[in-house]
């Protein structure tokens, strides 16, 4: 497994284990976006987004990642580690939003390079 891999894998596990719901990954890795993972979990509300942000940095900042940047509100974490970007966010506002559309369509604009 490399380095990206584990890295994945220890945050999945964090969502997972903490009840975040419809976890997805996305491998953009050459595919021209500004991270080449994008992670999209589902929240149950307003409190347990906060605590997944919180138990994220808990459990990954002594694992050696960095959080460049994180954007939160009761409805949508943003976090920005560089190569991952992650979202967890409520169920209204993923089905609003709808980013796995367009991550698709970066990938399959990806694979017919």
């Amino acid at each position: 497994m490399n380095q990206i891999e584990k890295r994945i894998e220890n945050i999945v596990e964090v969502l997972d284990s903490k009840k975040a719901e419809n976890i997805e990954i996305f491998n953009l890795a050459g595919a021209n976006y500004m991270a080449d993972v994008v992670i999209i979990a589902n929240s149950l509300g307003g409190k347990h987004t906060f605590a997944l942000q919180d138990y994220l940095k808990e459990a990954l900042k002594p694992k050696g990642e960095s959080f460049l940047y994180i954007d939160l509100s009761d409805d949508w974490l943003v976090v920005d580690l560089g190569d991952i970007i992650i979202h967890v966010m409520s169920e209204e506002y993923r089905e609003k939003y709808n980013i796995e559309e367009f991550l698709n369509e970066l990938l399959a604009k990806k694979e017919k390079k």
